[in-house]
């Protein structure tokens, strides 16, 4: 049965998959939502003798029924080759009873990579579909990671352009150095006077305003988003849960059927909705467990429910969850409101008039599968060192937010299912947090010495990412304030200013 995309803010209109992927954003601001989750349609136990790419059709196909298998094939085996450093492409790493999804192992050291290999050839893909003549213009913001995996992904991809905007001060060096060194003629990074909500916050304005849409199209050019926003982003995160229940069960570490908990570290809900969509797929997971860093809205929805982004912003050592606007928890408040994009969107008016909503009681009563909780800054570090210092094993700083609310969830429930941890960047991209957590008597090395030292006491090649930016030259220098957002990709584009 085809799966359909309506907007969470208004269902009348539905498009097909390679529509919605193409178009990023639905025209009234809303998310494209599947109208139904589709079941896998092989056992999970056929599954398990599959590999990464073999999984990642069998997923993807069902939600991207409008593609015909040539086109989902390739556009897999495009992005699941040789730029993965591990043949498993995800590995399943077991500590302490736990294991450690792996998704950092892509051309640009964290999970973003799995989408975002895999987005540009269905952005493509989608495009010669539709016969869109126009250039797409990827237009994205990034709390650190997105941006560069991005960046990677849409280099010089024929027939797009990709403007990246990133918080100035609110990025790691490393992820910073990253974006900036980014090679290619259709790529352009600009840092922001103001955080990632505010560079979200323009670019969603920016894709909603008509008139620039319309000077746009005189041009030749169309906008699309890298974001999570984007289904053609969310669609390939379902993927890994499916394969890591499968290599368990491969493995003989749980039995078919078994269930399993899920932690994700997240600040814009995206990486665990995919896993909620894993879920409704039939894979068995019991508990979701959504760890947020100091910037807890999430916990405090969870335990409340109540969304209010009207608090002190927290720049932490794990920047990529530090956001206070989680547009991907627009889908699931869609899903729990009974598929009402009316009483979703009053949320979402609510949310940009004063800030905060509050959902119903019978809707609170539908995120039983869900468990919030934070971990502070001094948590998260002993959590680094704690992992380090019993088993050796150096994880980054939002992995170690999900390893610390996930002991918090043992002490509270002594819930013994097994349990997988998304470990979502490799602890090279946040060298110095990482190593003054283990030893404060790292704090005089440079960066890049500390990177020297990590790979020595973990144990672990230094990735060809960060060996790359070392030397690399500096492309990008743009800088603008918030408010010149519009202004500036005016400018890029060589759009006249009115």
């Amino acid at each position: 049965m085809e799966v359909l995309y309506g907007s969470t803010r208004n269902d009348t209109r539905k498009v097909q998959a390679s529509q919605a992927i193409l178009q990023g954003l639905s025209e009234d601001g809303g998310l494209f939502v599947p109208d139904h989750i589709p079941a896998l349609d092989k056992s999970l136990q056929e599954i398990s003798e599959m590999d990464y790419r073999e999984t990642a059709y069998e997923v993807m196909k069902l939600f991207l029924s409008d593609f015909t298998k040539e086109e989902l094939t390739s556009c897999i085996d495009k992005a699941y080759d040789a730029k993965f450093d591990t043949k498993e492409i995800a590995p399943l790493v077991e500590k302490e009873h736990t294991y450690y999804l792996e998704l950092f192992h892509g051309a640009t050291i964290a999970f973003k990579d799995m989408a975002l290999s895999i987005l540009p050839h269905l952005m493509i893909t989608s495009a010669k579909k539709n016969h869109a003549k126009e250039t797409i213009v990827i237009l994205t913001a990034t709390s650190g990671d997105t941006g560069k995996a991005a960046l990677a992904g849409f280099a010089d991809v024929e027939g797009t352009k990709i403007i990246v905007f990133y918080p100035k001060n609110g990025v790691s060096p490393i992820q910073e150095k990253q974006m900036v060194t980014q090679k290619g003629d259709n790529t352009c990074v600009v840092g922001i006077h103001g955080n990632f909500d505010d560079a979200q916050t323009g670019v969603k304005q920016i894709f909603s305003d008509k008139e620039l849409e319309k000077e746009m199209l005189e041009h030749g050019l169309r906008f699309s988003s890298a974001n999570s926003i984007n289904i053609g982003r969310l669609v390939p995160q379902i993927v890994y849960y499916v394969y890591a229940y499968t290599r368990l069960l491969k493995e003989g570490k749980i039995a078919d059927g078994e269930a399993i908990n899920v932690v994700v570290p997240t600040g814009n809900f995206g990486n665990i909705l995919a896993a909620f969509y894993a879920k409704n797929m039939g894979v068995p997971i019991a508990k979701l467990i959504c760890a947020s860093n100091e910037n807890k809205v999430l916990y405090d929805f969870f335990r409340t429910g109540s969304y209010d982004r009207n608090r002190e912003f927290v720049l932490t050592s794990s920047p990529s969850m530090d956001i206070l606007i989680s547009s991907n928890l627009e889908r699931l408040i869609y899903r729990i409101a009974g598929n009402d994009a009316g009483k979703n969107a009053d949320f979402m008016n609510a949310l940009a008039k004063s800030g905060a909503y509050s959902i119903t009681e019978e809707m609170k009563a539908q995120l039983g599968d869900f468990y919030g909780n934070y971990a502070s800054e001094k948590e998260t570090a002993d959590s680094i060192r704690s992992l380090y210092e019993k088993t050796g094993y150096v994880m980054d700083t939002h992995t170690a937010v999900a390893n610390a609310v996930y002991q918090k969830y043992l002490n509270e429930t002594s819930d013994q299912t097994k349990t997988v941890i998304a470990s979502t960047a490799s602890p090279f991209k946040f060298t110095r947090s990482v190593m003054n957590a283990i030893d404060a008597g790292y704090d005089s090395m440079s960066d890049f010495e500390l990177v020297g030292e990590l790979s020595r006491i973990a144990d672990v090649k230094v990735p060809k990412a960060i060996e790359e930016i070392e030397t690399a030259p500096i492309l990008h220098d743009m800088v603008c304030e918030k408010d010149e957002m519009k202004k500036t990709v005016k400018e890029i584009l060589g759009i006249s200013q009115h």
